[in-house]
């Protein structure tokens, strides 16, 4: 790992770990956008071991500070969440392109990290894409199972459906055999 690219890893985990929200991780409050970070470096190394720099850095950045601008702050039904999370990918991609200026990163490397976290490209970007697929993973295997709690199965098959339309064809194979779906989830995650 060069030497900027760990500097911008701590610069995004020290930011993270103000985060007032904690997460309970093998018996320790964490804060909860730190270990979010930690999950999908760990996720982009198992799924891409090869990932570029600027993915590896996209990956670890994509929820820094989410805690600053809450989802109470915008308007209530879709249209509310879309510019919450419209404006906080603006925010992220801004954050850490900050970072990475202060680590000797260059105007071109900055630009395809902030491409990155605004998801420009998604479906056309393979770049893009293993970031999505990353998002994805981490949502089921850590998230998926406490969000569908109290929710109906009508509900949660939305949830895997959508889930599994911002896959790739391959991550969504993947993941019907890494987490052992049921038939009636696998099918829906064929897309």
């Amino acid at each position: 790992m060069s030497d900027r690219l760990n500097s911008v890893l701590k610069a995004i985990d020290t930011a993270n770990a103000a985060d007032p929200h904690m997460e309970v991780v093998d018996g320790e409050e964490r804060p909860a956008e730190l270990v979010y970070g930690e999950r999908m470096s760990a996720e982009l190394a198992r799924l891409c071991p090869d990932a570029s720099e600027h993915l590896q850095i996209a990956a670890r950045g994509q929820h820094i500070e989410r805690w600053k601008l809450p989802r109470t702050d915008f308007p209530e039904g879709r249209a509310g969440y879309l510019k919450w999370r419209q404006t906080q990918a603006a925010n992220h991609a801004a954050r850490v392109s900050g970072l990475m200026a202060e680590a000797g990163y260059d105007e071109e490397d900055r630009g395809r990290v902030e491409s990155l976290l605004r998801k420009e490209g998604i479906k056309r970007n393979p770049e893009m894409q293993m970031l999505e697929d990353v998002i994805c993973f981490v949502f089921i295997r850590n998230y998926m199972a406490e969000f569908a709690e109290g929710r109906d199965a009508e509900e949660i098959a939305r949830i895997v459906t959508k889930t599994a339309k911002k896959m790739s064809p391959e991550a969504r194979e993947r993941a019907i055999r890494e987490f052992a779906l049921p038939d009636e989830l696998a099918a829906m995650m064929q897309g």
